[in-house]
């Protein structure tokens, strides 16, 4: 366990949270000083954690990351009618090499994860969501990965991982632990068409900025999926977030808030981070914006509704709809009116699929289904089972 290695958060920062009144998120974390040292993991519930690494970032210029303004934005806000458990466990500094970084945050996260606490990640560059993937690993399972971003960073898997080529090697590289990947927001002006076909053809998951910001409620059953979640905040517009982003496209701050908030209402998310932070100068509303992202977070798991085993609860609404050969099982929550299908499990011999024989859907797929037209992620979804 490397939290040795963990730098505390700034003297200025600890000072500045003495200031605040009693009610703020500051007094309620438990916070890893210079004082008072690394917090007790026990009974907590959620870890935040600052990863000072953007040397593969592909526009790199030798910067230096600093979260202190998002930890004073953070600390200042109001926490809701919450019952988690919340420890600041300071920073991740750069290693001598990338991979030296890599290896920290794995060590870190596959520790917390193993206590059942929920890592959310404020990092530098999105490369990093690599070690959040790895970390999984020691689960010894298949996960799903929701990548909140205008691209979706395949990249060229033979060449040295970068910021926008992370998930090309998550794909190829072993362990293969990736069931499924689901890009929320991609811009088909800023992606290979070739990219474009490799997600169809993979089965992946990818939803239009448009089709989003039409019926944002469209992430929720993608989050309900998803075990690891990553917002590159250069999927906001520029209005939003000048400095970080120049496109004039992309999602605003209700919208990016939103969709945290569904990432944590999932029971089923057990990774959470937010990635391409950059000292610029308008750093004061970024820090202002990824604060507000990961209280709608916090305040989404405080939601849970705990409906993971949602098959054998005896209150479950069952309903099988026949299409051509095949039943569709659908099965509905009387208490949050949340739906999902089943997928049929291929035995292949790997135990790491039986997991996912669920998948969360909506409504909407079952009514399509009463009419005769099979639910789009259940043909990938049966497809990949079948691989």
């Amino acid at each position: 366990m490397s939290f040795e290695f963990l730098a505390p958060v700034s003297d200025l920062v600890a000072a500045h949270t003495k200031l605040l009144s009693d009610q703020t998120l500051g007094k309620q974390i438990k916070i890893h000083t210079t004082s008072d040292g690394v917090p007790d993991l026990n009974k907590v519930d959620i870890a935040i954690l600052g990863v000072q690494e953007n040397r593969n970032d592909i526009n790199f210029l030798g910067e230096q990351l600093n979260f202190d303004a998002i930890r004073k934005s953070l600390y200042e806000l109001f926490p809701g009618n919450w019952n988690t458990s919340i420890v600041d466990l300071g920073d991740v500094i750069s290693g001598n090499q990338v991979s030296d970084t890599y290896y920290l945050v794995q060590d870190v996260l596959s520790t917390l994860l193993q206590k059942n606490i929920i890592p959310i990640i404020i990092g530098g560059s999105q490369d990093l969501v690599y070690a959040q993937y790895r970390s999984f690993d020691i689960l010894e399972r298949m996960v799903n990965l929701a990548n909140v971003d205008s691209r979706f960073d395949l990249g060229n898997s033979a060449e040295d991982i970068t910021n926008t080529s992370f998930v090309g090697k998550i794909i190829v590289e072993q362990p293969y632990n990736l069931f499924n990947y689901s890009n929320i927001g991609y811009q088909t002006y800023f992606n290979a068409q070739e990219e474009i076909d490799l997600i169809e053809k993979l089965y992946f998951d990818s939803y239009r900025l448009g089709e989003v910001i039409a019926d944002v409620t469209v992430v929720e059953p993608i989050m309900r999926d998803a075990d690891i979640v990553s917002i590159d905040l250069g999927v906001m517009n520029a209005n939003s977030l000048n400095g970080i982003t120049t496109s004039p496209n992309g999602f605003d701050g209700r919208e990016i808030c939103a969709i945290s908030r569904y990432a944590g209402i999932s029971d089923k998310v057990k990774s959470f981070g937010v990635y391409e932070f950059k000292n610029f100068k308008n750093e004061e509303t970024a820090a202002v914006l990824i604060s507000q992202i990961i209280w709608y977070f916090i305040e989404g798991v405080n939601y849970r509704s705990n409906e993971l085993d949602i098959k054998n609860l005896k209150s479950t609404l069952h309903y099988n709809v026949p299409i051509d050969d095949e039943i569709l099982s659908f099965y509905k929550s009387p208490k949050t009116g949340r739906w999902w299908i089943e997928i049929p499990f291929i035995s292949s011999g790997n135990n790491k699929l039986k997991r996912h024989t669920l998948l969360p859907c909506t409504y909407n797929d079952y009514e399509r289904a009463c009419n005769q037209e099979i639910p789009e992620r259940w043909y990938k979804a049966k497809r990949k089972n079948e691989v």
